[in-house]
């Protein structure tokens, strides 16, 4: 029995990507978690598994086009299977998993409202949809070819489909508008204007820097951020990292000083859940799992990927997963589970030779751990002047679910699992 293949959600805030191209042709056999083709996203070229085994019978959508979370976008089954009525509204199908969450975000509509309004209204009160609208793809594309305003289009079912706007077109006027629900508060960038001289070059705006001005903006402007500072001596760090990776010689791991320093932020936070939370509104989410991120520097701008169960990771096991992630972030070919799923975040410039620096929380974490430099600097040890190597790290958090002093004592469990990093091991 045919099934089709979907547009997955790659991010938490995702809600549509571009197709970027099919890596396999019709025909061709799949088996659930083959790669077949590539989605341009705000973070970066994600590759898209497919959800089912079968041979792949029909593609629904093509290089270029924009395409919502929960679309269809091709049609796996028997050989030989018969599926043309499924390829001529395949891609108007709606995902069911998507349908109990809409009904639940919208308002009530007046009992004596038509049909067509009520589903109206449902739609503009979705902001889980691109434009807090509840569109097919194709339909989405035929309303923007045709300068359509699909909160005007009447429908039945669950969204706006093809057949919809074919005949709101050929009725050749409007359908009696719905009073939409208010959508939810956005957080608009408003750049200066600039106008560029004979001597200026226009870069676009990548979709990734687009998103991080985005998120950036919302989180620096919704985020009441507070920061502490602490010195840490890494001197027992490095001799241990030093013993560690020659021991995993004959495996070809090297555990790197952000691997060791994601380890302890993900032991450390057992101890301060709150610092793994996220506000809510009118509640705090606390996360069981402990994902570390690390961000990383890519030729669009700046990436996370995140480690799954830090705490519970071996620091072998935490460099493996690192390596592989920030190598695919690097080439543009990460995979969806890399970049999803974070619950705290490290940034490290300790590379550039910075002192210290303060990081953006990253929405929707509660805080962000800020990696100085490595120093080999002159300290006092027990009333003597000797070299030592400190580092300085700085927590920013989220003033709406944490305090000042859990931030300062998370610090302290951070660093004393640095000065005593076998602790790490067990």
């Amino acid at each position: 029995m045919a099934d089709f293949i979907i547009m997955p959600k790659l991010g938490f805030d995702m809600r549509e990507g571009e197709f970027a191209g099919w890596q396999k042709e019709i025909g061709d056999m799949i088996n659930k978690g083959d790669i077949v083709a590539e989605i341009e996203s705000d973070k970066a070229t994600l590759e898209l598994e497919s959800q089912v085994t079968g041979v792949l019978l029909a593609t629904l959508v093509e290089a270029g086009d924009i395409v919502a979370v929960g679309a269809n976008v091709a049609i796996v089954g028997e050989a030989g299977e018969d599926v043309s009525g499924l390829v001529s509204g395949g891609e108007e199908s709606a995902p069911a998993d998507e349908a109990p969450a809409a009904e639940a975000a919208a308002p009530a509509a007046p009992a004596s409202a038509p049909a067509a309004t009520v589903e109206a209204a449902n739609t503009a009160a979705n902001s889980e949809f691109p434009d807090g609208v509840k569109a097919t793809p194709v339909a989405r594309r035929m309303a923007k070819d045709n300068d359509v305003n699909l909160l005007n289009v009447p429908f039945s079912g669950d969204r706006i489909r093809k057949a919809d706007v074919e005949a709101y077109l050929a009725a050749g006027k409007p359908a009696p508008a719905a009073v939409a629900a208010p959508a939810p508060a956005k957080i608009e960038i408003t750049p200066t204007a600039v106008q560029a001289g004979p001597d200026d070059e226009v870069i676009p705006a990548s979709r990734l820097r687009q998103a991080i001005a985005r998120r950036m903006t919302e989180s620096k402007t919704t985020v009441p951020h507070f920061q502490v500072t602490m010195e840490i001596d890494m001197e027992p760090a490095m001799a241990l990292r030093k013993e560690v990776n020659g021991m995993l010689s004959d495996e070809g791991v090297k555990v790197s000083v952000n691997d060791l320093l994601v380890k302890a932020a993900g032991v450390a936070l057992r101890d301060f859940p709150m610092l793994n939370s996220s506000f809510a509104g009118d509640s705090i989410i606390v996360h069981k799992r402990i994902n570390v991120g690390s961000a990383v520097a890519t030729d669009n701008g700046l990436l996370t990927v995140v480690q799954k169960d830090t705490d519970k990771s071996t620091l072998s096991q935490v460099a493996k997963d690192n390596k592989a992630m920030i190598g695919r972030a690097r080439d543009g070919k990460i995979h969806p589970d890399d970049v999803s799923g974070g619950t705290f975040t490290i940034s490290n410039l300790g590379i550039y030779g910075i002192d210290a620096f303060t990081a953006i929380v990253n929405p929707p974490e509660a805080a962000i751990l800020a990696i100085g430099g490595l120093h080999e600097i002159p300290v006092v040890v027990d009333g003597e002047i000797t070299i030592g190597k400190r580092m300085k790290v700085t927590i920013s958090a989220d003033h709406r679910v944490s305090d000042g002093a859990e931030a300062a004592q998370y610090l302290v469990r951070f660093k004393q699992l640095l000065e005593n990093p076998m602790r790490l091991l067990v």
